[in-house]
């Protein structure tokens, strides 16, 4: 490729284009790499992601690469590689700088630009490399558990309810609960809202602990893609984000959490459970390990500092 044209993004059928070329690029063991369907779902639905969304477009007409910057300053993209060019990269990365400024600007911070890539995928970190990226000692892990294996009854301290989220009503709450846990700024109403609303999301595996009082102790939310299982060959449900507050920790609860949402996963007829989390969140490394979690795979970071 030598030309192609950019543009913004300008709705849902832009949104179809770019979970189309996930599926035309990404080998199915791939495809649900982050960002994935149900991701892409999820970010676009934000009013902030949208603004910060280009996408590149052939002399077909057909589409050759996409980015946005989300809501913590992570550079998303995905390029077809039968199609990638030196002049689409470098417009990506100074878009994604020029995003990171503009937010720099009306916060008065200095950022980075972060961005992510499987550590087995070479291309990729050579193309941040090359664009002035800095590999982080922060990774991700990405972790799987069989469903046939047995599963140990889940099991709440006295007292506290296993349940499940009831509506966008507790929306707030819910958020409340993971700045909470996590000890963060991070996730808003309108983000939480944007998860609840993907078209699979099922509001029965969304999972809460209810602590005596009627409190959100705790919550873990599960789901399944469909979609994304139809092009992976895979029967599998996911089990994050979990998080509990400060107030119920070392309960017991996230383990119980994971136990209840392999239980329901395993109902709707999946094999496998997956997980992912950060290298420096050790405890919930540590519970995923108890429950039967492996890793499979590992992301690698990279940040560019944006005057």
């Amino acid at each position: 490729m030598t030309t192609s044209v950019c543009r913004a993004y300008t709705g849902a059928s832009d949104l179809q284009s770019m979970i189309g070329l996930l599926a035309a690029t990404r080998p199915p063991d791939r495809m649900a790499d982050f960002p994935g369907i149900t991701d892409l779902h999820e970010a676009l639905a934000l009013s902030h992601v949208q603004r910060n969304t280009r996408l590149w477009w052939g002399a077909g007409g057909q589409l050759v690469a996409f980015a946005f910057v989300d809501q913590y300053s992570n550079l998303r993209l995905e390029i077809d590689p039968q199609a990638a060019h030196p002049s689409t990269e470098a417009e990506i990365v100074a878009w994604g700088v020029e995003c990171v400024r503009r937010a720099g600007e009306e916060s008065g911070e200095s950022l980075t630009l972060d961005a992510s890539c499987r550590e087995d995928d070479t291309k990729r970190t050579a193309l941040f490399q090359r664009h002035g990226f800095a590999m982080q000692e922060t990774r991700s892990y990405h972790m799987v558990r069989s469903l046939a294996e047995p599963i140990p009854g889940p099991h709440a301290p006295s007292g506290f309810l296993i349940s499940h989220v009831t509506g966008e009503q507790e929306a707030e709450a819910l958020v409340a609960l993971h700045r909470a846990a996590f000890g963060t700024e991070h996730m808003t109403v309108e983000e939480r809202l944007a998860m609840m609303r993907v078209p699979e999301y099922d509001a029965e595996l969304d999972l809460l602990v209810i602590a005596p009082g009627g409190r959100f102790a705790a919550y873990c939310l599960c789901s399944i893609s469909q979609e994304e299982n139809s092009r992976t060959g895979r029967n599998e449900g996911t089990t994050d984000p979990v998080a509990t507050h400060p107030d119920f920790q070392r309960r017991g609860l996230a383990q119980a959490l994971l136990l209840t949402g392999f239980c329901k996963l395993r109902q709707r007829g999946m094999d496998t459970a997956a997980l992912s989390t950060s290298s420096e969140n050790t405890a919930m490394l540590r519970t995923a390990q108890s429950v039967g979690y492996r890793v499979r795979s590992a992301t690698l970071w990279f940040s560019k500092p944006v005057s």
